[in-house]
């Protein structure tokens, strides 16, 4: 099972630690968060995993470099230009084009079972699998009464984008965890830069983009200051 760690981003809700190192190594309970990504995926059958680099590319390779993991990693260059979600996969495809796999935010903790979730997207026949919950955000991720993704909704500005007709639309955040069919490189466009998001909508106007809920186990966004004390009990729990 191969993995996409998403780690090349600026980090600026967690400035001023950001200033001088980037969000993947700023520490929780002792441990950088790239450290808990590759511990979290190697102990539910990960192998392999590209690791997408910007902000501080130097220190994120010297770290790679020198970290203690059973995972086979690959460095995906992004120094010249911030590629967004759906353009830093798009760039790491010639590592991940053989076999669906997982992506994940490096900011994210989660006791999510991994090897599960994968299954549950082999045995879905999706092209893609969106890990979800049901909490507050800003934006939601919209599915229908079998998990399909029907569209996207901004809370704040009201915006609105449909891609699927549905008579129910139920709202769900997107926990930053996903299980990705090689077929979606198909859908994504020539341009470099664009969200993943934008490419799923795309997708599921024919494919089955499908929601995974996984209220039943514990997950934190850990890209803000009031977070990282509380991430840092919940990687104790977790890595016990």
């Amino acid at each position: 099972m191969k993995a996409m760690i998403f780690a090349a981003g600026l980090g600026t809700r967690l400035r001023p630690l950001t200033d001088h190192k980037p969000k993947a190594l700023v520490e929780v309970g002792g441990e950088p968060l790239l450290g808990l990504a590759l511990r979290n995926l190697a102990r539910y059958g990960v192998t392999e995993a590209v690791v997408n680099v910007h902000h501080f590319a130097d220190q994120v390779e010297d770290y790679l470099s020198s970290v203690q993991t059973p995972l086979r990693i690959h460095i995906s260059n992004e120094r010249q230009q911030l590629l967004d979600t759906g353009g830093g996969l798009k760039k790491a495809r010639p590592w991940l084009q053989d076999a669906p796999f997982i992506a994940c935010n490096v900011d994210v903790l989660s006791g999510l079972d991994i090897r599960a979730f994968y299954q549950a997207h082999l045995d879905s026949g999706a092209m893609a699998t969106l890990a979800v919950r049901s909490r507050e955000t800003s934006r939601y991720l919209q599915f229908d009464e079998g998990m399909q993704l029907t569209g996207w909704r901004n809370a704040k500005t009201g915006a609105h984008r449909a891609c699927r007709p549905t008579a129910v639309a139920r709202d769900f955040a997107f926990s930053g965890i996903h299980c990705i069919s090689p077929e979606l490189f198909g859908f994504m466009p020539e341009t470099a830069v664009f969200s993943i998001i934008d490419v799923y909508l795309e997708a599921a106007r024919s494919q089955r983009v499908l929601g995974y809920p996984h209220d039943d186990t514990p997950w934190m966004d850990v890209g803000k200051h009031h977070a990282l004390g509380p991430a840092a009990e919940l990687a104790a729990r977790l890595f016990v």
